[in-house]
């Protein structure tokens, strides 16, 4: 009996030393310095949204940076709800000309309480009740006391030589653009906030949407996205959707672009692993859709967004090379709006409860009412600046 209530005190005094190793920080002191933070334990309070392509931890208030989140992740084998819609995560080919030496991180055990539970459920809830096409749009927002491991790099995204060639790239997230990722451990105090689309709802109000909802095994999204892109024919926007959805491989053919439809919340070890196939540019482009959360044209929308931000990683304009993720986003939400708009669609409503599309605007407030919207939504609810 004294043997079993020695190692029991001997169990607690590990599980709670442990705990104990976690530094208390900020997101803003995180994201001030991200290197001196790496591999670290660590426990941060912040907000955190879920959105169409984005899984973020912010601070209370901006702290100033281009990227001003850290991007939420949970460890392999989690299961869990929560998480953006869709992302294009970014991995060294096997034909991969850089340097590259797979990182080597200690393991996370998620601890799956009660809290993090209600946590995971909070953020997974959709916001439905309006009559527009609301992209990864959640119904709350959570203010939480989270406790992980950060994983950070000096430089997000990729890197090119002068002559435009790849020659590295790091970060986590969508197109690997996060400086700082936080694999979570455990979650508490959790106080969530419903999202206002009181405004957006309002508006459309009494109308049935335009797009199909459609989906299961005969719904084939890129099918649909090319439709898209021949409704815009005669325009530049749909010169743009016709190269988006070009990057995206033909049945038997390997570009090194791959359509995976599984979870996009979870940590994987292949993510930091090289790549078994070859790619034109030695980088692999695996777009991620969580098919739970996109039904009928929503995938279409999906695939038009993810095509664009592979065109803008794999052909830049000359000179501007590496833009902020903020132009990034702005392009594929563009080109996004008007695929809709070209197939006749009403309505497009971001997270948030941004109002990007209303086909009853006046024409010549279409384009400065667009405009206003995404610059709002990108930088108040998906945490970016140019």
């Amino acid at each position: 009996m004294k043997r079993l209530l020695v190692l029991a005190l001997f169990a607690c005094a590990c599980a709670s030393g442990a705990y104990a190793q976690a530094v208390d920080t900020t997101v803003c002191a995180v994201l001030k310095s991200p290197k001196s933070f790496d591999g670290k334990i660590v426990r941060i309070k912040g907000t955190v949204v879920a959105g169409f392509d984005y899984f973020l931890v912010k601070d209370s208030s901006p702290c100033g940076y281009q990227i001003d989140g850290i991007w939420l992740s949970y460890p392999q084998g989690t299961k869990g709800k929560a998480g953006p819609v869709a992302l294009v995560q970014i991995q060294p080919a096997h034909n991969f000309a850089g340097a590259y030496t797979a990182p080597t991180r200690t393991p996370v055990t998620l601890d799956k309480s009660k809290d993090f539970k209600q946590f995971d459920n909070l953020l997974s809830q959709a916001h439905n009740k309006g009559a527009a096409m609301c992209l990864g749009c959640a119904r709350y927002t959570v203010t939480a006391t989270l406790v992980g491991r950060l994983d950070t790099v000096a430089d997000a995204g990729l890197q090119r030589d002068r002559a435009g060639k790849i020659t590295g790239f790091g970060g986590f997230g969508n197109m690997n653009a996060y400086p700082a990722r936080l694999v979570l451990q455990s979650v508490a105090d959790v106080t969530p906030k419903e999202v206002d689309f009181s405004k957006s709802d309002e508006i459309t109000k009494g109308d049935a949407p335009v797009f199909a909802v459609g989906g299961g095994d005969l719904y084939d999204p890129v099918a649909a996205a090319q439709k898209s892109a021949a409704s815009l024919a005669g325009s530049p926007a749909g010169v743009q959707a016709t190269k988006n959805i070009a990057v995206f491989p033909k049945p038997g053919e390997h570009n090194g672009v791959s359509i995976i439809y599984g979870s996009t919340t979870e940590t994987e070890a292949k993510e930091d692993a090289l790549g078994t196939k070859d790619s034109p540019d030695g980088i692999l482009f695996n777009c991620i859709f969580n098919l739970n959360r996109l039904a009928g044209d929503a995938q279409a929308r999906a695939i038009m967004h993810m095509g664009q931000h592979i065109s803008d990683m794999r052909t830049p304009i000359a000179g501007n090379e590496e833009p902020p993720l903020f132009i990034l986003e702005y392009n594929a939400w563009s080109m996004t709006a008007a695929a809709a708009i070209g197939t006749g669609q009403k309505f497009l409503v971001l997270p948030g409860g941004y109002l990007l599309w209303n086909s009853a605007w006046p024409m010549a407030d279409r384009t400065n009412s667009m405009d206003e919207a995404l610059k709002n939504f990108l930088a108040n609810e998906a945490a970016l600046s140019r």
